[in-house]
């Protein structure tokens, strides 16, 4: 396990991990640290106003929106000219699958994945219905969890128009080969939109090495406020025209925001990213944002997954417990089941032991479905840089009481 990497300094900058609870929901998202918390109190004290304004409150929101854009895009490595902020990854796809399906025609193609979040799926298949496209699937391996990037050769052709793939499986973990499934896509003309939702609060992201024309992602999956972002190229966005009211901005991001943006909530994704380059002490000085943010969620992977080892070396071990998802590349996230409990009975069991957990199919309907485990879905415990050996301990503890 990481050496360097100090989870009792990092949780002790988060209040609700005082309850005492063993928080492995962060997959539906996670805590939030004092920085964020601050910031967000500090924005409402301090007053803020809508932007475009003339006076000194507007003027804050206006830095504060700034802010974000460039704190998101040293993130993900995008511009931050190029970042649309929402309320939801799932709003901000229905409204790109709409501006983007302005251009297809009857016959022409996309590619969704079996593995995705229904948000990455759904609206796609609805955009394609209502321009007459044709819909093909990329099927997941049941018995691994992996995504075949190979398969991606025989369903993309001349006629695609934009594959939609996960980076993580926010049930399985499993993050597919996206830089080869862009690569397809691309020598075919089509776009490439990535669902970055689970990947983001793991691992070190570049939308560009990943090959992502769009990338969406949500902050409150890595210590921020509910709030989420679109990456995109700047002069891709300039070619999209989403449905706008008239005297809106028709600037490139503004255009796709709805309405009044949460400024304040705003202020605590900027702080939420600060947060992230502050998780290793070597990470916390020197270099520019987007250097830190790279040292430190390095650092994080590697102390997660040396948990996660650890997490399913023990579920692994007890013969009542059946895990789903065995791919070479994971997010630390696992989705099991015991036999003769529902997933929400053991989840409840677990919960009176003040261990989080969630049940379900977590939205992956179409994967769940082909695992046969809708409608019940299955046991997902997730980590996340905050969670330690203890949090582990107990869910195994928990899981070990259920056999028979």
């Amino acid at each position: 396990m990481a050496t360097t990497f100090d989870v009792a300094r990092v949780r002790g900058s988060y209040p609700a991990l005082a309850d005492g609870h063993a928080y492995l929901d962060g997959a539906a998202g996670t805590q939030v640290p004092v920085r964020v918390i601050d910031a967000i109190a500090a924005a409402y004290r301090t007053g803020i106003g809508n932007i475009g304004g003339a006076f000194a409150a507007s003027e804050r929101s206006d830095a504060i929106v700034a802010e974000a854009r460039r704190a998101v895009a040293d993130l993900t490595g995008g511009a931050a000219s190029g970042v649309v902020f929402g309320p939801s990854m799932t709003a901000l796809t229905y409204r790109m699958s709409a501006a983007l399906a302005r251009g297809w025609a009857p016959g022409d193609e996309i590619v969704v994945s079996r593995l995705d979040h229904d948000a990455n799926i759904r609206p796609w298949i609805q955009a394609a219905a209502r321009a007459g496209a044709v819909v093909r699937w990329a099927e997941a391996d049941l018995a691994t969890g992996e995504l075949p990037a190979a398969q991606y050769a025989e369903l993309v052709g001349d006629r695609t128009r934009l594959v939609a793939v996960t980076a993580a499986s926010n049930v399985l973990g499993t993050r597919p080969d996206v830089a080869a499934i862009a690569a397809v896509a691309h020598a075919a003309g089509a776009l490439c939109y990535v669902d970055g939702v689970h990947a983001t609060p793991h691992i070190p992201v570049d939308v560009s090495a990943l090959g992502a024309d769009f990338y969406a992602t949500s902050a409150y999956k890595w210590a921020g406020p509910h709030v989420a972002a679109v990456v995109a190229g700047p002069a891709l966005l300039e070619t999209l025209w989403p449905d706008k009211l008239a005297p809106s901005s028709d600037e490139v991001p503004a255009r796709f925001e709805r309405g009044t943006l949460p400024f304040a909530d705003l202020a605590g994704v900027a702080a939420a990213v600060e947060h992230l380059t502050s998780l290793t002490p070597g990470a916390a000085s020197g270099g520019s944002r987007r250097e830190r943010l790279l040292a430190s969620m390095t650092a994080v992977e590697e102390y997660e997954m040396a948990l996660f080892s650890r997490l399913l070396d023990g579920l692994g071990a007890m013969s009542h417990v059946t895990l789903y998802g065995k791919a070479a590349r994971r997010a630390p996230t696992a989705f099991f089941t015991v036999p003769g409990l529902t997933p929400r009975e053991v989840a409840s069991r677990l919960a009176a032991r003040g261990v989080n957990v969630w049940n379900g199919d977590n939205y992956a309907y179409e994967l769940c479905g082909a695992l046969g485990l809708e409608p019940d879905g299955a046991v997902r415990a997730g980590l996340v840089h905050y969670n330690d050996a203890s949090d582990v301990d107990r869910l195994l503890a928990g899981v070990g009481e259920l056999a028979g």
